[in-house]
């Protein structure tokens, strides 16, 4: 697997120390999507817009790289190539690969959260005008007579003026135009966007498979102690990302903590509390903390959809919301982490009788 230049800056899109999906050359996994992909393509039925849902670290934005790629190399879905393709690989050195490795493809736009060099840190969202500029090319001639693919990654960093953006395009779709809207919790966008896409789930990894992509990632992931690699795999719920935290060095066993924590809501330890509120808040610990995030998103939606009261539900719900919100408002203006996580947990144990 190649790598991305090193003195280039932060990606939003992509594991701090693992390549970028853009530059995978396997999909592990996803089989059965991916055909479902190609047959479409193949068949004249291909979707205009497509929500690849599934749970972050599945692979779905590998998927739509993957996907670009081949309708970009291969613009007539008649062409003896596509007829005899098994799979939607594309050789490495093919143009249209080298150009999206490089994301210098004319017909091609990437819509996701921009670093911003004053601050040092990525944009809280996807800012509206990053996704009129991308998806003004929607509105010029393909540079190279066939298809523009855009891929939004992920519909969950759009507020309501890039979503509204997105949605007239998606609404009105010029002829061979593509978008590829990778979501973690597709319920949670947009009703007027979802209906106006193909949706396609994607099935969490089996701990073999999430192995399997932890080797291949290069250094230094290959190298780590295979009996860790497997532990991780074990305990990464089916995500490829969650694994990598887990096995990131510079996590401090953080995971683990996490894990514990979670594990006894809605009452946990208090000082188990603290510890995991002082260990989200550094500078460095961003992965950390959208790591618990990800773990209390994961909670409460297991609690919304299982067999509880309706106000046990009502309250899963509210605390997402509030959640949501907070965690937002943290991340733009820059606030307190600790006292954030604090808060969470201080809502849940408030309406613990409930859930």
């Amino acid at each position: 697997m190649s790598k991305a230049a090193p003195d280039a800056p932060p990606e939003s899109d992509a594991f701090a120390g693992a390549p970028h999906p853009r530059l995978a050359t396997r999909l592990i996994g996803h089989a059965a999507a991916e055909a479902e992909m190609l047959g479409a393509y193949r068949e004249g039925r291909l979707a205009h817009a497509w929500l690849i849902g599934g749970r972050e670290g599945v692979g779905k934005a590998t998927l739509c790289w993957r996907f670009a790629r081949f309708v970009l190399a291969h613009p007539d879905p008649d062409a003896p190539a596509v007829r005899a393709a098994t799979n939607l690989a594309v050789a490495s050195d093919h143009p249209a690969a080298r150009q999206l490795a490089a994301l210098a493809h004319p017909d091609f736009a990437l819509l996701r959260r921009e670093w911003n060099p004053k601050s040092k840190a990525f944009f809280t969202d996807i800012r509206v005008d990053d996704i009129r500029a991308g998806l003004n090319m929607f509105h010029m001639s393909a540079a190279f007579g066939g298809w523009r693919v855009a891929i939004v990654d992920c519909a969950d960093e759009l507020n309501p003026n890039g979503a509204n953006a997105l949605l007239k395009v998606i609404e009105e779709p010029p002829p061979r135009s593509l978008i590829l809207i990778v979501a973690h919790r597709p319920g949670q966008v947009l009703a007027t966007i979802r209906s106006r896409c193909r949706r396609l789930l994607l099935e969490r990894l089996s701990p073999a498979e999430i192995g399997d992509v932890v080797g291949g990632l290069g250094p230094p992931w290959d190298a780590t102690d295979p009996k860790a690699r497997e532990a991780a795999a074990r305990r990464a719920d089916g995500s490829v990302r969650e694994a990598l935290r887990r096995l990131d060095p510079e996590a401090d066993g953080v995971g683990a903590l996490i894990d514990a924590t979670i594990a006894q809501l809605p009452n946990a330890d208090p000082r188990a509390i603290h510890k995991l509120a002082e260990a989200v808040s550094g500078r460095a610990a961003a992965d950390a903390f959208e790591a618990l995030t990800v773990a209390l998103y994961d909670w409460l939606a297991a609690r919304a959809r299982a067999d509880v009261s309706p106000a046990a539900r009502q309250a899963a719900t509210t605390i997402w919301d509030k959640l949501r919100a907070a965690t937002r408002e943290t991340e733009a203006l820059n606030l307190d982490r600790k006292l954030h996580v604090l808060a969470v947990f201080e809502e849940i144990s408030a309406r613990a009788r409930f859930l």
